[in-house]
C-alpha cells in the first residue's frame, strides 16, 4: 500500500470505531427510556451468539472418523461444568479452549 492508501485506511478504521462508539450515546440519549426491542435484542442475543457458535465450531466434526469428536466432547462438559460452577463467562470459554488445545496437541 502506498502512504496515501495507509493514511485513507487508518482513517477510515478511526471514523468508523467512533462512529460505533458514539452512536448508541446519540441514538438513546440518557434522559429518554431505552426501546423495549432493544430490551429485548440485550436479553436474546447473548444466548443466540453462543448458539451460532457452537454450531460454526462443532460443523466439521466427525464422530466417525478421527477422535471421534472426543475432544471436543470433553472441552464442552468442562465448558458446561465450569459454568455451573462459577457462572463466569470468561473463565468458562478460557477453561474449555485451554482443554480442547491441549487435548488436541497431546493426547489425541
Amino acid at each position: 500500500m502506498t502512504l496515501a492508501q495507509q493514511i485513507i485506511t487508518v482513517a477510515v478504521v478511526v471514523l468508523a470505531t467512533m462512529l460505533t462508539r458514539f452512536l448508541p450515546f446519540l441514538v438513546f440519549p440518557a434522559g429518554r427510556p431505552t426501546p423495549k426491542y432493544v430490551q429485548y435484542l440485550g436479553k436474546v442475543l447473548p444466548s443466540a451468539v453462543f448458539g451460532l457458535l457452537i454450531i460454526y465450531c462443532l460443523k466439521n466434526v466427525s464422530i466417525f472418523t478421527g477422535s471421534h469428536g472426543l475432544p471436543e466432547l470433553i472441552a464442552i462438559a468442562l465448558v458446561i461444568a465450569l459454568h455451573l460452577w462459577k457462572r463466569q463467562m470468561l473463565l468458562s470459554i478460557a477453561g474449555g479452549t485451554i482443554c480442547y488445545m491441549l487435548l488436541v496437541q497431546f493426547v489425541f
